[in-house]
């Protein structure tokens, strides 16, 4: 279920330009715009998929980068093609209908088969709010090796039934989209699954998008969303190799 705790907090906004190259920068993948971060030369790649707000959300940028660090090379689609939430351009029912997470899900099938033309081998996936239920479509693939989801919203237990990957998920105690109760029953379903390995973390004294919502200055904020952060990069650094 997606609430309003979804759409609140927007980042400051960045002015995108794009460029014809797989490099470093802003990019151009097929009909996605999205920023690339990391070696090209890398063989092990990391999607990210964003909350509502947006592939240009300066602290999402900063988790590419540091994912990047690690020795990966991070695309952060474009998913909404420029038309990310605002609260002018109209309601949320309707911004849901204009931009389903299932419509995120088909676009990401030729951008994986794009890296993997680039010469990726293995790809990991991490999702923010909304772009927690992309994640979970295609953690029910063989077209990805793992999966991670921050306070993901709209998914459902029956998503997480069919998951196929070592799957990490990080909620948060003071989540109204995925309460912690939930976060609960998808640990008790992922445990069940022998054949891979999860993960399963609810965050104390924390709301929903408290990974990427934060302001810098306010350093408390910034080292729970940090943790967060590490917990991501060390599954990727685990699954994807």
């Amino acid at each position: 279920m997606a609430v309003a705790q979804c759409y609140e907090i927007p980042p400051a906004a960045l002015n995108p330009s794009c460029g014809d190259q797989l490099g470093s920068g802003e990019c151009l993948i097929g009909s996605l715009k999205a920023y690339v971060t990391g070696s090209p030369s890398s063989k092990k790649a990391v999607i990210l998929v964003s909350d509502v707000f947006g592939y240009e959300a300066p602290n999402l940028r900063k988790l590419a980068d540091k994912i990047a660090a690690s020795g990966f090379l991070v695309v952060v689609p474009d998913y909404f093609h420029g038309d990310s939430y605002a609260p002018e351009k109209g309601s949320i029912p309707d911004f849901l209908d204009n931009h389903a997470p299932e419509k995120g899900f088909e676009d990401t099938k030729p951008l994986i088969a794009y890296l993997k033309s680039q010469g990726i081998s293995s790809i990991g996936v991490g999702g923010i709010c909304r772009g927690g239920k992309v994640v979970a479509e295609l953690g029910k693939t063989e077209e990805i090796q793992a999966a991670v989801m921050f306070h993901p919203s709209l998914v459902t237990i029956d998503d997480i039934k069919e998951a196929k990957v070592p799957t990490a998920i990080l909620g948060a105690e003071k989540d109204q989209s995925s309460p912690p109760d939930l976060i609960k029953r998808f640990e008790e379903v992922l445990s069940a699954k022998k054949e891979m390995n999860s993960f399963v973390k609810i965050f104390p004294g924390v709301g929903h998008g408290w990974t990427m919502r934060y302001k810098p200055e306010d350093e408390a904020a910034m080292k729970k969303a940090e943790e967060a952060h590490i917990h991501m990069i060390e599954w990727f650094t685990t699954y994807v190799h």
